[in-house]
């Protein structure tokens, strides 16, 4: 098809395009259109000044497996919303016996004539094919990771063809899903499919900064950069630039005054050492970020370059008294203290509408007083980890799970049972969990890693520990929130108990925490996904008697906090589908607390335990 009856096809859809279903929507919804869909750099962590954003109207087609792509779409669709969404235009329920076609075409820019030309995808569930001027170029299974293709030698002058064949068994598989299911009910949600998550393109130099992760040893005020790099030769340098930041920095908007610079030689797993003077810490209460600039040189000139930022913080056990442990940060006892943040939009399902909604539901948290959230069974885009860490939020994140229990709600030692998971399923589980933590794993913001929910597809419980040490010492380990518990294994003991707070569970030798309660049910007319079978924990009629409860609960937590309790989890930031028992309602329109109230109570939580 040529550039200009694309052009008009384009436009045509355009004029059709809009929400689909009658269901409640957020007030970001009406900023959504197939010309603003998701235009922010998509990896602030990574920026470069050339790129070109995808995202918008393409064309979609479904056909059973083993079908071809039909020559003539059946319609449009916006991406990055998923099909089963209301933003994607469609919101059309998928089947694991179907095939999701993609198409759209595009051009490159002639300025970036000479450099090499990444595809890039920030997240499609769960199986993607991509075919670049009808080649596959290369294919990528895992629904939260992003992947990228150099897809150089396949473009030709003018429009470019781009087609993305997408296959996703939700609950029939292994494949990890979190709360998706095929028939949400109760706890369980509408399943993603397909492109959730931006695409775009990227020009680079052949030889390039590919990823990075920093290290911060707050004893010695070392800061060591790891670079991987793409392309390079022997006798290439890679210089590291340390920037004056400040709360808030922007690493769109890079800072100027370096702080410390350091080079070093390119060698496979080298590391670049900057010595800092008089860190300034990140936490919660001042989140201060530094600017991060790094480079590739050769003979003295600069190459490829990234634009950056970082925090400087340690997170450790903090032993108190007799051996109490507790959670540490930068060398103190924090009690954190967060909701059960789901993820969802009832407007764009996995997608939040727009980057203000992603970010705003992080700026509650904080503004309702909390310190910490706990990212449940999802993996956000990075533009979320960035907004937690400026911000100032810590975050516990979980592995999304594949499958249910064997024996339910177990938290006693040796009364619990390994999930029966396939050979293929513990592969793959491991496959998709390094990747995520080798892809989040920069953002300083994250804490706590999570390897199992409750006991839904928990398996080798000690193995899966010891391989996320692997992946990332620096971090604390909460070997199963709410499982089966193995002693001795990992960092915390996570216990779970609704809708009061209780410990039916300590271990000396352990951080303790609650990992999940609360629950306050509140559903208002008006705000509901669903008409009927509402529900919470337990419900209340209006605001006051939600936050009468909330108050008593939290009059709880001091008493298990003085006892050594180190962390809690509230369920939850909002409704989620029929679940009705969020701090905000689904469409984020109503906070059903008076929110200074709220404030109030969370940090006399917090501000409870002890410094020392």
């Amino acid at each position: 098809m040529c550039a200009a009856l694309a052009a008009v096809f384009q436009a045509a859809f355009a004029q059709q395009w809009a929400p689909a279903g009658d269901r409640i929507k957020t007030r970001w919804a009406e900023e959504v259109s197939p010309a603003s869909s998701h235009p922010e750099y998509p990896r602030p962590q990574m920026v470069r000044k050339d790129w070109k954003s995808l995202n918008g109207l393409w064309d979609y087609s479904i056909t059973g497996k083993g079908d071809p792509r039909p020559a003539t779409p059946e319609g449009s669709i916006l991406v990055p919303f998923c099909i089963e969404s209301s933003l994607s235009g469609v919101m059309r329920t998928f089947t694991p016996q179907d095939v999701l076609w993609y198409s759209t075409t595009f051009t490159v820019p002639g300025a970036w004539k000479g450099r090499r030309i990444l595809l890039n995808f920030e997240a499609v569930d769960w199986r993607a094919d991509v075919f670049v001027n009808d080649v596959l170029v290369g294919s990528h299974t895992g629904g939260y990771t992003h992947f990228s293709f150099d897809v150089t030698p396949y473009l030709k002058n003018g429009a470019n063809s781009l087609v993305v064949k997408v296959q996703d068994s939700t609950d029939d598989d292994f494949q990890p899903r979190g709360k998706q299911v095929k028939n949400p009910n109760g706890i369980w949600y509408t399943a993603v499919s397909g492109i959730w998550q931006s695409v775009w393109l990227e020009p680079v130099q052949k030889a390039h900064v590919a990823d990075f992760n920093p290290v911060f040893d707050r004893q010695d005020g070392n800061l060591e950069v790891s670079v991987e790099t793409v392309g390079t030769q022997e006798g290439d340098i890679v210089k590291v630039a340390l920037l004056e930041g400040g709360i808030g920095y922007d690493p769109e908007k890079p800072a100027a005054s370096p702080v410390v610079v350091a080079e070093g030689k390119v060698v496979p797993g080298g590391a670049v050492l900057l010595p800092v003077k008089e860190p300034r810490l990140w936490s919660p209460d001042s989140p201060y970020l530094y600017g991060l600039e790094i480079s590739i040189l050769r003979g003295g000139k600069v190459i490829d370059k990234v634009d950056s930022y970082t925090a400087l913080r340690s997170v450790e056990v903090f032993f108190r008294n007799r051996g109490t442990r507790l959670l540490g940060l930068n060398g103190a006892p924090i009690f954190q203290f967060g909701p059960l943040d789901q993820g969802w939009w009832p407007d764009g399902l996995y997608t939040a509408p727009t980057d203000e909604a992603l970010a705003y539901d992080v700026q509650k948290t904080k503004d309702f007083g909390f310190n910490m959230i706990r990212k449940h069974i999802k993996v956000e885009p990075s533009r979320w980890f960035y907004h937690c860490d400026r911000i100032g939020i810590v975050v516990w994140q979980d592995m999304p799970s594949f499958a249910g229990s064997k024996k339910w709600g177990m938290f006693y030692y040796g009364e619990g049972e390994d999930f029966p998971a396939s050979e293929k399923a513990r592969a793959n589980y491991f496959k998709e969990w390094g990747e995520i933590i080798d892809q989040v794993k920069k953002f300083q913001c994250v804490v706590v890693w999570v390897p199992f929910n409750e006991a839904w597809s928990q398996f080798e419980t000690a193995r899966a520990v010891e391989f996320t040490r692997a992946q990332d010492p620096t971090r604390l380990i909460n070997q199963s929130s709410g499982g089966n518990w193995e002693q001795g294994v990992g960092d915390i003991l996570d216990n779970h108990h609704y809708p009061y707070p209780k410990i039916r569970m300590w271990d000396s030798q352990m951080i303790n925490v609650l990992g999940e309660y609360g629950g306050i049910g509140l559903p208002l007319e008006g705000h509901l996904w669903q008409a009927d079978r509402n529900w919470g924990y337990v419900q209340y009629k209006d605001g006051g008697e939600v936050l009468k409860e909330y108050s008593s609960f939290a009059d709880q937590l001091v008493t298990l906090l003085n006892q050594g309790l180190s962390g809690a989890v509230y369920t939850q930031t909002t409704d989620v589908e029929g679940e009705v028992n969020g701090l905000m309602t689904y469409d984020r329109k109503v906070i059903k607390m008076d929110e200074s109230k709220l404030r109030e109570v969370n940090q006399r939580v917090i501000r409870s335990m002890p410094s020392k």
